[in-house]
């Protein structure tokens, strides 16, 4: 199959073509570790809280708590719900699945839905990658699945940086984000922190491996979002174009009324997709190319936080 023609991609922060790729790591990493870990506060618990194995304390049951950690004994002698907190994992094995579909090759704002994936795994890796942590990589490609082993270091994090930042423009075709996920379970089998980077845009069945995949690991959904996905210009006539098929259709942007069934569609598709992270019990970070990633980084790991927050219980002698 011949090589799709793609125009020129947009200037961003990430992809100057006069910087070498030991630059853009460069930056990346003071970006992660100065101003997002600098906004932060060094907060490590707010990002990965990471449940480990010894029991802590408990506190009451809130809304949006994970049922599965309800304490029965507790909720049965207090009469109320209550949840059962558990010591914190410090040493992490954190494994980041990025679907490297040709969708994610668009982008109309500030950069690419690309280089929001590549943002993302930096911080995931920069902000996790310490005090013995490891960090490893699946690339979901259309033409399969490639799995870079977790291990520790800075230098093992780059690697992957500028794996992802080297990676050529996918060929046209769909990647399986059902065996990606699934793959993120079955090819480590150590607990820990399980991240899906997606535009989630493939619809053939990857909810019930998400569910699947967050009833053993702690697991992340960042979405990825650019604003002309959401709602259309009025430029007139348009040719648009399926990246993952190819498929060509002309669309007048002109009619209002074309324009609305659109944002409609693309709002209720999103809501599906919110719906269905929130259903599996995985948390959610929308990143879009016409925001700082970086504040709605801290904003998502503040609102964990606030939610993990252990507020121990009195809870009567046993």
């Amino acid at each position: 199959m011949s090589r799709r023609s793609t125009p020129p991609r947009r200037a961003h922060p990430y992809d100057d073509q006069r910087d070498s790729v030991d630059h853009v790591l460069r930056r990346l990493e003071v970006d992660v570790r100065m101003r997002l870990d600098g906004m932060l506060h060094g907060d490590y618990r707010g990002l990965v809280p990471g449940h480990g194995s010894e029991p802590g304390e408990a506190r009451l049951y809130e809304p949006g708590d994970d049922v599965r950690r309800i304490d029965w004994n507790v909720t049965a002698r207090l009469q109320t719900p209550h949840i059962r907190q558990s010591i914190a994992e410090r040493e992490l094995e954190t494994i980041v699945g990025v679907d490297i579909s040709a969708s994610l090759d668009f982008g109309t704002a500030q950069c690419e839905k690309r280089d929001l994936a590549v943002a993302a795994v930096a911080a995931l890796g920069f902000l996790t990658g310490r005090v013995g942590n490891r960090f490893g990589a699946e690339f979901i490609r259309p033409n399969g699945i490639e799995t870079i082993p977790a291990r520790q270091g800075r230098d093992h994090v780059l690697s992957i940086v500028r794996k992802l930042l080297t990676e050529p423009r996918a060929e046209e075709g769909r990647t399986d984000l059902v065996a990606g996920i699934a793959a993120l379970g079955s090819a480590h089998r150590r607990r820990g922190l399980r991240v899906i980077v997606s535009d989630f845009l493939a619809t053939d069945g990857w909810q019930h491996e998400l569910r699947r995949l967050s009833a053993r690991h702690e697991t992340l959904a960042v979405e990825i979002i650019d604003p002309r996905e959401m709602e259309l210009p009025n430029v007139g006539h348009m040719m648009v174009v399926d990246p993952r098929s190819g498929r060509r259709r002309r669309v007048s942007t002109g009619s209002a009324q074309f324009r609305d069934r659109y944002a409609a569609a693309a709002a209720e598709q999103r809501s599906d997709i919110a719906t269905a992270i929130r259903n599996s019990g995985t948390d959610h970070l929308v990143l879009r190319t016409d925001r700082d990633w970086l504040l709605d980084t801290v904003a998502f790991v503040a609102a964990r936080k606030r939610r993990n927050e252990v507020r121990p219980a009195k809870v009567a002698a046993r």
